[in-house]
């Protein structure tokens, strides 16, 4: 069935539906245009189904899963530390950004129903709640949650004094809360930007209901369109993509510098007998960084083709439309697809470089693992004892 045969008229590029004259309740309906939702035309079916409808659920298990165990683990009594803390916020953070739309990608794409009318309103409106404004308030979140871990790391291996100051407990409780409240903040109006009503289509041979979807009054009277989402995609570009990633690079490649050269130092400290326990501390307080940076080189790598592609977007939406649509929605699509591959990821990272991490997963789900910590109230994700100067502070 071709998509003019599914809704008695010819559909537009951007959602829009002319209706044929025998559509009920449409005045004027051979020259009527509305936008819909219509999820066919909104993502390029032809990949979304096997990604979110064959591959999502299973990753989606998985995530679930892995993210449920990093909590687990970094909330025990001996973990609770400042930069455990902004872990286990992030792993967090991005379980819900994919949870939160699961339901709606397994009816759309796993269960088919993505060339149906969608219809009440309620569903509507929870479908755009759900499906794009909750998760980029989450993911939001985390964007902002790995650059605090990379500052405060960056802070602690190059200015340690400082980190005694500001990089405490009740600061990293703020500096979460913060977060939170401006990345909610950031997308509260996306909750009130779109306006739905129903209007009666031929479907099947039949009236059916569907969504007219037009941007709210607000939107359109005392702000403008342009204003509106040029202000928003902006924001997003610099303060969400674009300088967080430059950022974190740079704070990476700071970082690598500062690994350098505590190992150089390390390789000295080797050569000194008496210098053992401080040749300890160092090692831990290097494998903590090297950690660190491999978590955030793996959120760059999906992260900056996102970037890319929101950039262009509002580049060809303001100056000069240069950019085929069906290319980005699937490039978009794809992005999307591996930064949530990308989730899972940073359990695998925590258990092949923590060993404190790996001991206290034994401890809690592997009968019979034998502890080799002593005392484990003094130590952490950082593979080593709690103190001001091996321990990873925010």
């Amino acid at each position: 069935m071709n998509e003019e045969d599914e809704f008695g008229g010819s559909l537009e590029a951007n959602g829009s539906v002319v209706f044929n004259s025998s559509a009920p309740n449409a005045t004027n309906a051979s020259s009527t245009r509305v936008s819909y939702i219509n999820i066919t035309l909104e993502m390029p079916i032809a990949y979304a189904v096997p990604l979110y409808g064959y591959v999502m659920p299973f990753l989606l298990i998985i995530t679930i899963i892995a993210n449920t165990l990093i909590v687990v683990v970094l909330s025990k009594r001996h973990m609770r530390t400042p930069t455990n803390v902004v872990l286990m916020a992030m792993a967090l953070c991005d379980m819900f950004t994919v949870l939160i739309p699961a339901p709606w990608l397994i009816y759309m794409y796993s269960f088919g129903n993505h060339y149906k009318p969608l219809w009440p309103i309620s569903l509507c409106y929870a479908w755009n709640v759900m499906h794009e404004v909750i998760p980029n308030m989450f993911h939001t979140a985390s964007i902002w949650l790995t650059l605090a871990l990379a500052v405060q790391r960056y802070i602690f291996v190059c200015h340690a004094p400082l980190a005694r100051k500001f990089c405490t407990m009740p600061n990293v409780y703020k500096c979460l809360i913060y977060i939170l409240v401006v990345a909610a903040l950031h997308q509260s109006f996306r909750f009130f930007d779109l306006e739905y009503s129903t209007v009666d289509v031929l479907w099947n041979n039949r009236t059916t209901h569907v969504c007219k979807r037009e941007h709210a009054h607000w939107v359109k009277v005392y702000v403008t369109e342009n204003v509106y989402f040029v202000t928003y995609f902006m924001f997003r570009v610099l303060f969400v993509h674009l300088i967080p990633c430059v950022a974190l690079v740079i704070l990476n490649i700071l970082l690598f510098r500062a690994l350098k050269q505590a190992q150089q130092r390390r390789e000295q400290l080797l050569s000194k007998k008496n210098q053992k326990n401080e040749c300890k501390k160092l090692r831990d307080s290097n494998c903590t960084t090297l950690m660190l940076i491999v978590v955030v080189t793996v959120f760059l790598i999906v992260e900056i083709p996102l970037v890319v592609v929101t950039l262009l977007h509002i580049l060809s939406s303001v100056f000069i439309e240069f950019l085929d649509y069906y290319v980005a929605n699937t490039l978009i699509l794809f992005t999307n697809f591996f930064i949530i591959l990308s989730y899972p990821i940073n359990f695998a990272i925590y258990c092949g470089m923590s060993r404190q991490f790996r001991e206290t997963f034994k401890e809690l789900f592997i009968r019979g693992a034998v502890s080799t910590r002593n005392g484990s109230s003094r130590y952490s994700l950082v593979n080593g004892p709690r103190t001001c100067t091996n321990e990873t502070v925010l």
